[in-house]
């Protein structure tokens, strides 16, 4: 029997040309779902699933639209046969423009994931895994490329205010309890101490989360995820906890005792600590404290400073 000539099929994006005509900033997708594989400094090659936004700009204002298909072939092919690093998202921006030639020379993506680490509880060692929600972007615009790493590390923040509060009812409640004797049985309030009435205010505190987001540099090949993680959470000292024992739980109670914080003073101790970073061109930071006393949140931001760079 003779063949069928196969029938060809409309391609309206190059076929026909735009309704109205215009440049557009940016055309693509947004949360496309797809599992990658991330090569992340100190660990090994790690799978994670990933939802990304994939763009291109618009600069033939009589084009009907780009091809998009295109993009999500790119990261298909991300997907396959290479890993998540600093090359390969370079890599990637170029190739989303050469397979635009002529219709774009902006290029931007963003892959949003929960990177999952193995933590040790602060005594017993106990370990458990913690998910840490980062963000990887990439923009190429007019030669230029960005690349942007982004974090969010929850941790424990007790309110100095509170603390000053709580010690001076615990000072009227040992009056109370003793008088103005000037010499007092030494066990006697060693049992008073570990009495409700003792003790008879804590201060408050609550779980916080520092969002972070620094610019890598181009001589960074693995994706720094661990080391921006680990000099957030040194820098803060009371990172949420996964596993653990009392022991822990009487050492976590500690740490925040001996680190009151303000969101001020959780904003500035990570500036100080990100200052020191120098693989890092510039960086933003906002840290939330989800009041326990108020029903709205504390909240700090701050920068590098970079002129032209991020702004609050």
């Amino acid at each position: 029997m003779p063949t069928a000539t196969p029938t060809l099929m409309p391609d309206i994006a190059n076929q026909t040309r735009a309704q109205t005509e215009g440049k557009l900033d940016w055309v693509g997708m947004s949360n496309i779902e797809m599992p990658l594989v991330v090569l992340a400094a100190q660990e090994p090659e790690r799978p994670v699933g990933a939802h990304v936004d994939a763009f291109v700009n618009l600069t033939d204002p009589k084009a009907k639209g780009i091809h998009m298909s295109r993009l999500y072939l790119l990261l298909e092919d991300l997907s396959n046969n290479d890993v998540l690093s600093h090359q390969s998202l370079g890599k990637l921006l170029h190739d989303f423009i050469d397979s635009h030639d002529g219709l774009a020379d902006q290029a931007y993506v963003k892959f949003s994931f929960d990177y999952h680490l193995r933590r040790k509880s602060l005594i017993s060692k106990k370990q458990g895994w913690k998910a840490y929600p980062v963000t990887v972007t990439g923009r190429y615009d007019n030669g230029h490329l960005t690349l942007e790493l982004g974090v969010e590390v929850p941790y424990s923040s007790t309110c100095p205010c509170s603390a000053a509060l709580a010690r001076q009812l615990i000072q009227d409640a040992f009056a109370d309890q003793f008088g103005t004797d000037a010499e007092v049985d030494a066990e006697l309030v060693h049992r008073w101490l570990g009495t409700t009435q003792g003790i008879v205010a804590t201060p408050h505190s609550q779980r916080s989360v520092a969002q972070v987001k620094v610019i890598m540099g181009n001589d960074i090949s693995e994706l720094p995820i661990i080391a921006l993680i680990d000099a957030i959470e040194d820098a803060l000292k009371t990172p949420v906890q996964a596993a653990v024992k009392r022991e822990d739980e009487q050492e976590f109670a500690r740490l925040n005792g001996q680190n009151l914080m303000f969101c001020e003073d959780a904003a500035r101790r990570l500036q100080h600590a990100l200052n020191q970073q120098s693989h890092f061109s510039d960086f933003w930071v906002r840290v939330n404290h989800y009041e326990s006393l108020h029903a709205h949140d504390a909240v700090s931001i701050t920068t590098k400073g970079v002129p032209g760079g991020y702004k609050a």
